[in-house]
């Protein structure tokens, strides 16, 4: 048996097919309430690659057949130690030593460019919840990761949403929320709040739980949220968000946003919800989640559900989430390597 790894090229189209193939066979496997990511899709991630980062990326075959793929983000504009691995195997080659010969390339082209971290993410099954192949994290524990923070999927139905409940909550946020206006787009952020936007965004990953992650809030200015902008019009997705404006100030100090892939109309991610902290209390965040869901109905009459994440000691995120009828279905926990 022999394992090859090659860097991708993306000019390679029999490279790339073999690539697909082993992500959409990982995904119909392992997370099969997904849905299927698509060759459009695919292409146009890796056609498209996010701003301020590089990317690496490297196919692992067995006798010329599709066995494992990995991509390797290297920030550029922050986190300069750090390194994410997002490393596939197709389900017909596991036990092999496809991982660990992905996993040896990886620690090659990091330690390569004088980074001392690795990342990666990997399924879990929650207590009760739907049984996940939890592979991935004996491999990360074999590799010499460490568990650093759990996340936990949750999934709304929307199609057995009780409105009458959310119209409830809604009324009962709103009494709170005086002196607030809500501010709502789809596509690319309006240039009179983006840098409203850009400030929230860069937030983020200090208001939010980490854990043990060692992973520095991102360097976010208006510049950074138009290229992302672009590049989600790239790869044909589409976003729908609701931001809440302080009426005295004019400033826009609490936002969210509901992403769709762009292959499946059924199926949306919840992203970033966040409020600026000196305007907490006022229950923005649930206006504003509540506010973007309908105004995401309107244009998207296809939704089924929308899954989100939040790290499992998230306890206001998650009670918004509950609220609105989010359910668990799964645990992510995130790996780092130190190297």
């Amino acid at each position: 048996m022999d394992i090859a790894v090659k860097p991708l090229d993306p000019a390679d189209e029999k490279a790339v097919e073999q690539a697909y193939q082993v992500v959409e066979a990982a995904i119909a496997a392992d997370v099969p309430d997904f849905p299927p990511v698509g060759r459009q899709r695919f292409l146009a991630e890796l056609r498209h690659p996010w701003p301020g980062a590089s990317h690496e990326r490297a196919v692992a075959t067995i006798d010329g057949a599709a066995a494992g793929y990995v991509v390797i983000e290297l920030p550029q504009l922050d986190n300069l130690d750090n390194a994410d691995a997002d490393l596939t195997v197709h389900p017909e080659f596991r036990r092999r030593g496809v991982g660990r010969a992905l996993y040896d390339h990886v620690r090659g082209v990091v330690r390569g460019l004088g980074r001392k971290r690795i990342m990666g993410m990997s399924v879990e099954t929650l207590p009760g919840g739907v049984a996940r192949d939890e592979a991935g994290g004996a491999f990360a524990t074999a590799m010499g990761a460490k568990g650093a923070l759990t996340d936990v999927r949750r999934r709304l139905d929307v199609t057995t949403v009780d409105d009458a409940d959310l119209d409830r909550q809604l009324a009962a946020a709103w009494e709170r929320a005086g002196g607030y206006s809500i501010v709502q787009w789809k596509g690319a952020t309006p240039e009179e709040i983006i840098d409203d936007v850009a400030y929230l965004d860069g937030r983020l990953l200090t208001d939010a739980p980490m854990g043990d992650l060692a992973w520095e809030a991102e360097n976010v200015d208006a510049s950074r949220i138009r290229a992302i902008d672009a590049v989600v019009a790239a790869r044909g997705r589409r976003r729908y968000h609701t931001a809440m404006r302080h009426d005295e100030s004019g400033k826009v100090v609490s936002f969210t946003t509901i992403d769709f892939a762009g292959t499946a109309d059924w199926h949306a991610f919840q992203q970033i919800t966040i409020v600026d902290p000196t305007h907490r209390g006022h229950r923005l965040g649930t206006v504003a989640k509540i506010e973007n869901l309908r105004y995401t109905r309107v244009y998207e009459p296809g939704l089924r559900v929308i899954d989100t994440w939040n790290a499992g000691v998230n306890d206001h995120m998650i009670s918004i989430n509950e609220a609105m009828g989010f359910r668990p279905v799964d645990a992510w926990q995130n790996w780092q390597h130190d190297l």
